[in-house]
């Protein structure tokens, strides 16, 4: 079966786009797989001649990448479990209940999406800093909560929208509780909804450099992106193989994330993007 020719061409866009899209991804892993020579080769060698994990063994070797990396896991897991919990209620009320300032709150969290990161980094260092939070774990997942929460909301709310309240009320009336319908019938249904969102939040939080290296100062407190932002160092030779292993082993954590949840996600996120 021939396909059109603007198909084809569409097609072929798509598989251009795409190579563009994974090939630092790919430069990234061989890299951390070649030798010094021939990473510092003039001629570009796309694979790896005599694979090595020697710079892998030197990336978890070097100080502090256990303690910075359980730094992270404890502010992303913290992140992502709050967020959670907040923005479902949240997003509950929102969608099931009719109260004095819901709109200007709906227009409100809309609003804050539209806020540029970076031009929020001194009024929240500010407002951490007279709180006693700078360069501490905890005044790093409150910044991160700030700009979790209301994507997180805005979702789950468009997709509780799509759950008919007559199944709670079926439920009700076969003789199951408030708290029985919820959890028996709205928690299992609204849970690719949860499975979306945690993801956005995961990799928000895992991923993010700017305030973490503007609000952690101590050793002990960095997270490990701002760890591998160390690794270029100010000297001439840059260990570049330690980079790109270090940056490789920073990214599997999202890669496992993705895989052990991504049966729910496209429909999580469909099913909450397209209500209003």
């Amino acid at each position: 079966m021939r396909l059109p020719r603007g198909r084809l061409g569409w097609n072929a866009l798509g598989l251009a786009l795409f190579a563009v899209m994974v090939f630092p991804v790919f430069w990234m892993l061989s890299t951390s797989l070649k030798n010094n020579d021939q990473i510092n080769s003039f001629n570009p060698i796309w694979f790896p001649g005599h694979p090595t994990l020697n710079h892998f063994r030197d990336a978890i070797h070097r100080p502090a990448f256990w303690t910075d990396a359980k730094n992270s896991v404890i502010v992303v897991v913290a992140t992502v479990v709050i967020a959670l919990g907040l923005s479902f209620f949240a997003a509950l009320a929102l969608a099931k209940y009719r109260f004095t300032g819901r709109k200007l709150f709906i227009v409100l969290v809309i609003g804050i999406q539209m806020l540029p990161q970076a031009g929020l980094i001194i009024p929240l260092y500010v407002a951490l800093a007279k709180h006693n939070q700078v360069n501490r774990l905890s005044g790093l997942i409150l910044v991160y909560l700030t700009f979790a929460l209301p994507f997180c909301v805005w979702t789950l709310r468009g997709f509780l929208l799509g759950i008919p309240k007559e199944l709670e009320e079926a439920a009700m009336v076969d003789g199951s509780s408030r708290l029985g319908a919820f959890v028996r019938i709205l928690l299992p249904l609204v849970a690719p909804g949860l499975v979306a969102t945690s993801v956005f939040a995961f990799i928000t939080s895992w991923n993010e450099f700017i305030f973490a290296n503007t609000l952690l100062h101590d050793d002990q407190h960095r997270t490990i992106t701002v760890w591998l932002s160390l690794l270029y160092g100010g000297n001439r030779f840059v260990d570049w193989g330690a980079i790109m292993a270090a940056s490789t082993l920073i990214a599997i954590p999202v890669v496992i994330f993705f895989l052990l949840v991504q049966r729910r996600i496209a429909f999580g996120l469909t099913a909450g993007a397209v209500k209003a």
